[in-house]
């Protein structure tokens, strides 16, 4: 593939890790975020040091608070930003774009209040003639691992199969491989749902509890992730692949995880507040845990474990007393949907 230009919305820790794929694919990065020392840090001294301590940065990755200068001439936007603010740069970018560019995101959540999932959000909000088809980035993948080049896997999925592909051939390399996927729906969600999960197994860890229940909360996890998901229109089978059960695996059995080390000090007592403030990076699975348990009322789904993390975390409950309310509620069958 020729040289692609490419601007990369977000400079964590994942927009981070990407830009450097890219970089290393010799595509030309510009990597835009609002905090100006961030930027600097980034162009003067090549390291983001909030999230990678001992990173050095490519000096050809260049970084700008100006979404004009990141966007002009660019053949692709990559939104790696939050998701509750999602579409407010989302309308920045459609306000600031004059020409039709390949959007893709790798971000991971749902839009509180609307329920929607976040290549709806980016449809809404850029109009179809200044962009392809969204593709969404999504498997199991730390940042901290990718950035030291670690091998990965992960998923490129899109309606547009042509798209996709653009976007497997732009990041995939020796340690970074993608594969393409139709289903959007269940790449989203997967990618989404995993992290609510992911904080329930990190507070069965903060509490001592063994392997056991670590490998009941993930499968019985996969279960629920799966049945709200082929409500909302995926593919099962989407579920049993790279941004299903390998993401959930990786986000909820590492450390790494910004949702388990959040769950594990649930966990150990430590107030939500508190945890939040000392992580210094958005706990997606917070927020994701109110979306699911709303749009599982909504549409009738048997959420059980996504419902007693959501009493812990809104309604204050006891989280011994929740995992108890689950271990003893109603006996079922273990396909029952």
């Amino acid at each position: 593939m020729t040289t692609q230009k490419i601007a990369v919305l977000g400079p964590g820790s994942w927009g981070t890790a990407l830009s450097q794929v890219l970089n290393d694919n010799g595509h030309e990065i510009r990597l835009w975020g609002h905090m100006q020392a961030q930027i600097d840090e980034i162009n003067n001294n090549h390291t983001n040091s909030h999230y990678f301590k001992d990173i050095v940065l490519d000096k050809k990755i260049e970084a700008t608070t100006d979404l004009k200068e990141a966007l002009d001439g660019v053949d692709a936007v990559l939104f790696v930003v939050p998701t509750k603010v999602t579409r407010l740069v989302a309308k920045q970018v459609a306000e600031t774009l004059d020409h039709k560019v390949v959007v893709m995101h790798a971000s991971k959540g749902l839009e509180p209040e609307t329920h929607e999932r976040l290549s709806t959000v980016l449809e809404e909000e850029i109009p179809a003639d200044l962009r392809s088809e969204i593709v969404v980035v999504s498997g199991p993948s730390h940042a901290e691992e990718t950035i030291v080049r670690d091998l990965t896997l992960i998923t490129a999925a899109s309606k547009d199969e042509e798209a996709a592909k653009y976007v497997q051939g732009l990041f995939s390399n020796h340690y970074f491989r993608l594969y393409t996927n139709k289903d959007i729906i269940g790449v989203e969600t997967a990618g989404a749902l995993k992290n609510i999960i992911a904080v329930g197994a990190g507070a069965l860890h903060g509490l001592g509890y063994g392997d056991n229940a670590k490998a009941a909360i993930i499968a019985r996890g996969l279960a629920e992730i799966t049945r709200l998901g082929v409500k909302m229109g995926a593919n099962p089978l989407t579920y049993s692949g790279l941004s299903g059960v390998g993401d959930l695996i990786v986000t909820g059995t590492s450390i790494h995880s910004r949702n388990w080390r959040a769950g594990d000090a649930l966990g150990r007592g430590e107030k939500l507040e508190d945890i939040e403030a000392n992580m210094g990076m958005v706990i997606e699975g917070i927020s994701t845990t109110k979306v699911a348990y709303e749009l599982a009322q909504e549409l009738n789904v048997y959420m059980p474990i996504t419902q007693a993390i959501y009493s812990v975390i809104y309604e204050g409950k006891d989280i011994k007393e929740a995992i108890l309310s689950t271990m003893t509620g109603q006996l079922k069958t273990e396909d029952e949907f």
